[in-house]
């Protein structure tokens, strides 16, 4: 790590950053504290200072005098992220580019079914302006009302929905890019087929921010369901879920939308923490799903397919119970009772997480020997294990059981993870499902990846970053 600039030296980079900058430039401790605290105040960061540019060209120009006097850039959306991703070091040497004050919805076009916005627009924004036009913008997760589409691209985020309509990768047409040398790319063509080379946005998209700057986007919209079915569903174990999951996808094809596994101890936490939040089952269960499904004829037809779904998953012995939603009040409660179990787990205290995918095939085996694994290994610890059993991703945790210390636990944070991420590659999954590397899982990426691909990586980050200024220690070390 560089030494911090002297008293002196920050004074007079400042006074030349603004210089070449209008927008809104942030030195204060107070002002920039929120900007250099991740969101699991997990990392503290400082800054040289916080800029809040107000279009395209005044990020180039920050990113062009950050190249002339070698600083660091650490592009910043919502910071909602998980793993370190969006402060930056210790150092004092970086400029975070706040991209919150560029939010405007440039374009909406119902016919090519997409829109165009800013970095800086919060998802359930991007969502509302989708809506407002008739269409849907399926992108959706629990930090929704905060995160921000260009922290979504850069983190290739995923969500519930990822089972229907992918990740945020999959729902990008376009980007347009600040370069780490400070050149604007335009690239919000729009266009579903364009064979003319190197697809670039999938460079930029998942890099974390550190091979450019996301300033705008062209997203794909799809037609708003005509009706959608929310259900929870009892299940015995992980297998029956695997198998319900086969049931639900012959029978409801694609409009299942989405598939969310959550464990029996998830819930009881939820409810321990958030009076409102009930499961509308009389017996308890090991294991729950929570299914829906978008309907585009009607919501009579919704209902009656849902019904038949459970019914024949019911005499088949896959499920025990099931209670589907009659109102879109009762599936806010059912959905409430999912969206409660991080911060429920939060609340509990001290957690260890894991945000991991494996084939959905390998789904309950994985669970299975992990969990044998890890309470072999260490007494006293409850596994909060829920995620999105659709696309594969699980977010594996690990809690204190009472009475266990929670540094005693925290100290084997390293052992667990260990256990745990060699789990995952023995059944050829991923560390990182949706949350990205960030400082959390650079160094643990390269135990797992081949030579081969950090090799590949590392000559893209030289290629389009040479200076190493973008967002430096995040995703390669």
């Amino acid at each position: 790590m560089n030494a911090p600039f002297e008293p002196s030296q920050q004074a007079a980079l400042v006074a030349d950053l603004r210089t070449r900058f209008s927008g809104r430039l942030l030195t204060e401790a107070t002002d920039t504290a929120p900007f250099l605290l991740d969101w699991r105040k997990r990392w503290t960061g400082k800054a040289l200072a916080v800029a809040q540019p107000d279009d395209t060209e005044s990020v180039a120009a920050v990113v062009r005098w950050c190249a002339e006097h070698d600083i660091a850039v650490v592009p910043q959306g919502g910071n909602t992220g998980l793993v370190g991703g969006s402060v930056p070091d210790e150092s004092g040497r970086a400029i975070v580019l706040s991209l919150a004050r560029m939010n405007n919805i440039r374009a909406v076009d119902t016919v090519n079914n997409t829109i165009t916005v800013e970095a800086g627009c919060v998802l359930q924004n991007l969502q509302q302006a989708a809506r407002d036009a008739g269409r849907l913008f399926p992108l959706s997760l629990g930090a929704e009302g905060s995160c921000m589409i260009g922290g979504n691209l850069s983190t290739n985020a995923g969500g519930v929905q990822v089972l229907r309509y992918g990740n945020t990768r999959e729902l990008c047409l376009g980007l347009e890019v600040v370069t780490a040398s400070g050149e604007i790319w335009n690239g919000l063509r729009g266009l579903r087929k364009d064979n003319t080379g190197y697809d670039l946005k999938d460079l930029f998209v998942g890099a974390e921010g550190t091979l450019g700057v996301i300033t705008a986007a062209t997203m794909k919209l799809y037609p708003l369901p005509a009706a959608q079915v929310t259900a929870l569903a009892a299940v015995p174990d992980p297998q029956s879920a695997m198998r319900l999951l086969e049931l639900a996808q012959n029978r409801l094809a694609a409009s299942l939308t989405a598939f969310e596994l959550i464990s029996d101890y998830c819930l009881t936490i939820v409810e321990r923490h958030f009076e409102q939040c009930r499961r509308p089952l009389s017996e308890p269960s090991p294991w729950y799903v929570l299914l829906e499904s978008s309907d585009f004829e009607s919501e009579a037809h919704a209902a009656e397919r849902f019904e038949s779904l459970c019914s024949e998953a019911f005499e088949a012995g896959i499920i025990t119970d099931a209670a589907i939603a009659a109102s879109i009040a009762q599936s806010k409660a059912f959905w409430s009772l999912r969206e409660s179990v991080p911060e429920a787990q939060v609340l509990e205290g001290k957690n260890i997480k894991h945000d991991i995918s494996v084939p959905i095939s390998s789904i309950d085996r994985f669970i299975i020997e992990t969990n044998a694994a890890i309470e072999t290994a260490y007494e006293g610890v409850r596994m909060v294990v829920f995620g999105h059993l659709g696309d594969g991703n699980l977010h594996y945790n690990i809690s204190p059981a009472p009475g266990v210390s929670p540094d005693e636990f925290m100290g084997n944070e390293p052992a667990l993870n260990r256990i745990v991420h060699d789990a995952v590659a023995e059944h050829r999954g991923s560390i990182s499902a949706e949350h990205g590397l960030g400082r959390l899982k650079r160094d643990e990426n390269v135990r797992y990846k081949s030579p081969v691909e950090i090799s590949l990586m590392r000559s893209v980050k030289q290629a389009l970053d040479p200076k190493g200024i973008m967002n430096p220690g995040k995703v390669l070390n």
